[in-house]
């Protein structure tokens, strides 16, 4: 079977540019994120299941899910947050399954975002996780997607916290520096990972990058 890896970090970390990275590099990656978009395509399981809990208001004009004011309502409700998620989740988890499955590359990279929150820890054999400071996610999020502060703190508050998914990587990527640093990190995972799959080497060695990259004080 294909050697997994899981991607994940909080939400404006920098794990959809290490995606990009590790796909330039000829490794298949499947984001969860655009998994999530397909099983509430018009005419989907789920998202004929959406709308029939949240009501038809949640579409758009063409009969799409309004992403954005699902997203406004369900985090300032934590309860309908959950719900969306019990709808959700499971059709996420089997389409990241098929498409593991289906996988025949020496490596694959499955990157989702609150892997760790979710558990789905069984879906991968090693985990990365890209990490920055709090502030800098903030404000890269703000600038990212020009929304309310206040909704910004909700988004990475509903996430699992810093501290949780560095206790739980195998690996971690400290995004704090420029793009160039960041695919530097990325080509040295990168080699690790393949020279495992291949067998080049019996294990892997923890890493912390940039190199000694400290933790959560």
């Amino acid at each position: 079977m294909t050697f997994v890896v899981g991607l994940t970090g909080g939400i404006a970390s920098g794990k959809s540019a290490v995606g990009s990275q590790f796909k330039a590099l000829g490794v298949p990656v499947l984001d969860a994120d655009q998994v999530s978009r397909d099983v509430v395509k018009p005419g989907s399981e789920g998202l004929t299941a959406v709308v029939a809990h949240f009501g038809p208001d949640i579409l758009d004009s063409d009969g799409n899910l309004d992403r954005r004011r699902m997203r406004e309502r369900v985090f300032s409700h934590q309860e309908a947050r959950r719900e969306l998620e019990a709808i959700l989740h499971p059709l996420i988890r089997r389409g990241i399954l098929e498409w593991r499955d289906q996988c025949s590359a020496p490596y694959c990279v499955l990157m989702v975002p609150m892997l760790v929150k979710m558990g789905w820890h069984d879906l991968v054999d090693r985990l990365l996780v890209v990490d920055c400071p709090v502030e800098l996610q903030l404000e890269r999020l703000l600038a990212r997607d020009d929304i309310d502060p206040a909704l910004a703190q909700s988004m990475i508050a509903a996430q699992d916290t810093r501290e949780q998914r560095q206790q739980a990587a195998d690996d971690l990527i400290l995004n704090n520096g420029s793009l160039e640093e960041l695919s530097i990190m990325t080509q040295r995972c990168h080699k690790s990972y393949l020279d495992y799959a291949q067998g080049r080497s019996s294990e892997i060695e923890a890493l912390h990058l940039p190199d000694n990259a400290a933790r959560v004080q």
